[in-house]
């Protein structure tokens, strides 16, 4: 069949859907309200029988399918899928049809390696705060194809690398946060991983891409499509004021002002005003450089920090380079993805704060011998599970005081169903202390 322009395109056709996770299951519940037949598979197997499973009969079902709508967790360029689509089956994603059917004029979408889940966070609250309905959605929470109650607001849509390389239809603005390293083992290359982080901005129609001045990220202009607007400044006081920690959350701040005030077509005075008086109301997000326990013995403050979501080598550094002058105890580690921990000891090595490091699981044995390597001043331990990792790093401080950070550097995926369940894990240990 042709592109779809939209769900109600699929009316009447046969669609596959092709992982049932929490996109996967919203998928089949639309397709079900506009009449397709659906043929539901999976890679596991699943207590609900109508679902295949991929290796078991799913694969040849989808072949009979007029299109086949794909979770963003089965990698692009997996066999299988390229099979499909050379045996003359399209297939694209759910999130891509709903930009093709929506007023992309009313979307933000945003992108990058890290800060994405803060930004997208921001450029809503700064939207409400300027008196319009606005949604966060995509890989933040729900699937932005999901019913919204007035027509005319606004979606802010965090997309991740899955998600973008299957994206032919751009949003009004795209704010693209930080390039980096991630996910190598689905893309199959970190030049892969860039280019198809960067297709959001390379996405059919005008849009507007809003990047930082960030040298490292702009060696790769070439790749990066749409009218580039280039945001220099940060805004550290607004940032503080929002109850956001570190200077790239300051820049976070400044991408979501510009991305804001042009959504709106108001100044960013404007804007910055409006989300200032309101600013005492905004939660940060968990899991992001967020505060959760404060002790005090003996005159000394340790502070325990989660960002469990920093599952690759940047947002380390970044969360580290937030605490300059404090000894600071880094609990690293978990699932290896086959990730280069080179710069990430490298940048800690560069860092001004005094620094330990507990290191857990098969990447943090990685990561402890790449900073043996170029770094011998940091001290590195091993810590068998979460527990020991806690109570050794706030050992580490007993005499000095500072902050427990937990900044993994990997997925959580070796011991944890996902990373709010180890979040959860480290603010329990935490807390006991």
């Amino acid at each position: 069949m042709s592109r779809p322009r939209g769900f109600a395109d699929l009316a009447g056709h046969t669609v596959g859907v092709w992982g049932v996770g929490v996109e996967g299951s919203a998928t089949r519940k639309v397709l079900d309200q506009i009449g397709a037949t659906v043929i539901a598979v999976d890679d596991a197997v699943q207590e609900d029988s109508s679902v295949l499973q991929t290796t078991n009969g799913g694969l040849e079902a989808l072949q009979n399918c007029d299109i086949v709508i794909k979770s963003p967790g089965i990698p692009r360029r997996r066999d299988d899928v390229l099979a499909l689509e050379a045996s003359g089956v399209p297939v694209t994603s759910a999130t891509g049809i709903w930009l093709a059917g929506t007023d992309r004029n009313l979307v933000i979408g945003v992108t990058g390696t890290k800060g994405k889940s803060t930004t997208t966070s921001l450029i809503t609250f700064m939207l409400r705060a300027c008196g319009v309905e606005a949604r966060s959605a995509g890989n933040i929470g729900l699937p932005p194809f999901l019913s919204i109650d007035a027509a005319d607001s606004w979606t802010v849509l965090e997309v991740s690398s899955f998600q973008a390389v299957d994206i032919t239809d751009a949003p009004g603005i795209v704010v693209l946060t930080t390039l980096g390293e991630d996910h190598v083992d689905w893309h199959g290359s970190l030049e892969q991983y860039r280019h198809d982080k960067l297709q959001l901005t390379r996405a059919e129609g005008h849009h507007l891409t809003v990047v930082p001045d960030d040298p490292e990220l702009l060696l790769h202009r070439e790749e990066i499509g749409g009218e580039l607007v280039t945001v220099v400044e940060t805004d550290p006081e607004l940032s503080t004021a929002l109850g956001l920690v570190g200077a790239h959350n300051a820049r976070n701040v400044a991408l979501a002002l510009r991305a804001t005030a042009c959504a709106l077509h108001r100044t960013i005075g404007d804007v910055r005003t409006a989300t200032l008086r309101l600013a005492a109301t905004f939660e940060p997000l968990p899991g992001r450089l967020t505060l959760i326990h404060r002790t005090y013995r003996s005159g000394l403050t340790t502070d325990f920090v989660d960002d469990g979501l920093a599952t690759n080598p940047l947002p380390v550094v970044a969360a580290v380079r937030s605490f300059p002058g404090r000894h600071v105890a880094l609990i690293v580690g978990g699932y290896d993805r086959g990730v280069d921990y080179r710069l990430l000891a490298q940048g800690l090595a560069d860092c001004e704060a005094v620094l330990t490091v507990i290191a857990m699981g098969e990447a943090g044995a990685r990561i402890s011998d790449e900073i043996n390597r170029r770094s011998p001043r940091i001290t590195t331990m091993s810590a068998s599970d979460m527990a020991t990792a806690v109570t050794s790093a706030a050992e580490v401080l007993n005499e000095t005081g500072g902050v427990v950070l937990f900044s993994p550097g990997a997925p959580s995926f070796d011991h944890y169903q996902d990373w709010r369940e180890r979040s959860a894990d480290f603010t329990k240990y935490a807390t006991q202390l």
